[in-house]
């Protein structure tokens, strides 16, 4: 038996998000679906780095899982897509040690949120990207997230159905830079909790729209209640972009 470990890349959209749920569609369900054809009918359990709701897209989410199988490791990307629908894509395999973990192992990640500022509609972006159409102050935005780098407790920037009960996190870096008619946002830190960087990119939205303070994330993280931030970005702008390990 081995440890192989991949990276994958997903369009979210019809997606009922990462993690196996009953009579729904999902990355996990299509990855394990694959495994087993591959393994004759051998069930073969899937480990991600961490969960996406739906909706939400990946480039860089990254899976380990047992083999017994002899495949050449070039192969295995190719075996693997060869069974898998055409939303979901394996851009990398790689032996890992017996003890390595995806999840436990991770040094930090990086998310990015696309947003498109045009009060134009357009069907092409609308599955991969935010629409805002409202006019926006990028140099009030980039002070505020300036106020979110560090380590802090996040409780007022994630959903109140987060179950762990350890909310401290560090941001290392959040980077806001507008292109044409696309802003994105660059998260990158050591962990993010539930919907935490969708109520970060809300939340800087509305700070952005002039309704709340570019000085005010230092109070919103003292809140530690997540009535006290904004709103939650949609699902189709986030991307889980890397992991480090």
């Amino acid at each position: 038996m081995q440890r192989f470990k991949c990276i994958v890349t997903y369009d979210g959209t019809h997606f009922a998000g990462y993690q196996v749920q009953p009579n729904k569609r999902t990355v996990q369900g299509e990855l394990e679906r694959a495994l087993k054809k591959l393994h004759k009918g051998e069930d073969i359990r899937v480990t991600a780095s961490g969960r996406t709701d739906a909706g939400v897209h990946a480039r860089g989410q990254v899976i380990h899982f047992d083999s017994p199988l002899n495949i050449p490791l070039e192969k295995w990307e190719i075996a693997l897509n060869s069974l898998l629908p055409d939303d979901v894509a394996v851009i990398g395999a790689a032996r890992a040690a017996e003890d390595f973990h995806v999840r436990f192992d991770a040094k930090g990640k990086e998310y990015r949120y696309f947003v498109h500022l045009s009060s134009r509609r357009d069907p092409f972006k609308r599955h991969y990207a935010y629409q805002f159409p409202y006019a926006l102050n990028i140099d009030s935005i980039k002070k505020a997230a300036a106020g979110l780098v560090g380590t802090h407790d996040f409780t007022s920037f994630c959903s109140a159905k987060t179950e762990v009960e350890d909310k401290v996190r560090e941001i290392q870096e959040i980077e806001v830079v507008e292109e044409g008619d696309m802003l994105t946002f660059r998260f990158k830190g050591t962990g993010f909790l539930y919907n935490m960087v969708r109520i970060l990119v809300g939340t800087l939205l509305e700070v952005g729209s002039g309704e709340r303070d570019a000085d005010s994330m230092p109070a919103i993280i003292e809140e530690k209640n997540r009535s006290a931030a904004g709103k939650t970005a949609p699902p189709q702008g986030l991307y889980l972009w890397k992991v480090f390990y």
